[in-house]
């Protein structure tokens, strides 16, 4: 019985270090990335491979394939975002067309997202009303997060909608009663 119970715990911890992506392409790939150095040298990073993460801006089709404008957050050596209040800027990863497309309704804006890409080229866009140069990179391996769920602790009748020294029944209402109700 110890010796199941080992087995257990020790799986468990295995499976909980796993990365999200292909252990090959974590090796390969660089995590440390400055769009400041690729957009100054381009040329030097092309086709290098890259582990990216970061928050959805948006994804759409385009002609090459489905396009994700993704807020950079540094990830980890598992590829598991780390903080989301520090950002490196945008970028653009482009999933192929050859390969599948990536539905916006799934892909959307929010969802965090790792990814193994390879660098490609500096294309011009916006941001709003100021000009923006993106790195685009070409997905080979894409990782998205589940959805977070948020739930209010309180169900619905039960909500504490009075200060403290009342308390509220579905049945009687608040009591004691507040002032006033007399």
């Amino acid at each position: 019985m110890k010796r199941l119970i080992a087995i257990g715990v020790a799986s468990l911890f295995l499976v909980s270090c796993a990365p999200v992506l292909s252990k090959e392409l974590m090796r390969e790939g660089q995590r440390n990335v400055s769009f400041a150095e690729l957009r100054a040298n381009p040329d030097a990073y092309k086709s290098k491979l890259y582990i990216l993460g970061g928050l959805i801006v948006e994804t759409r089709f385009t002609e090459q394939g489905s396009q994700i404008e993704v807020l950079a957050v540094p990830v980890d050596s598992y590829g598991y975002l780390k903080e989301h209040e520090r950002s490196n800027g945008r970028f653009l990863a482009v999933y192929p067309k050859s390969k599948a497309l990536l539905d916006p309704v799934v892909y959307k804006e929010g969802r965090e997202v790792t990814l193994a890409g390879e660098f490609r080229e500096i294309r011009k866009g916006k941001i709003d009303d100021m000009e923006y140069d993106y790195p685009v990179f070409e997905i080979r391996q894409i990782y998205l997060f589940e959805e977070q769920q948020y739930y209010n602790m309180y169900p619905y009748p039960y909500y504490p909608y009075y200060p403290y020294p009342y308390w509220y029944d579905p049945y009687w209402g608040p009591w004691p009663p507040p002032p006033g109700w007399w």
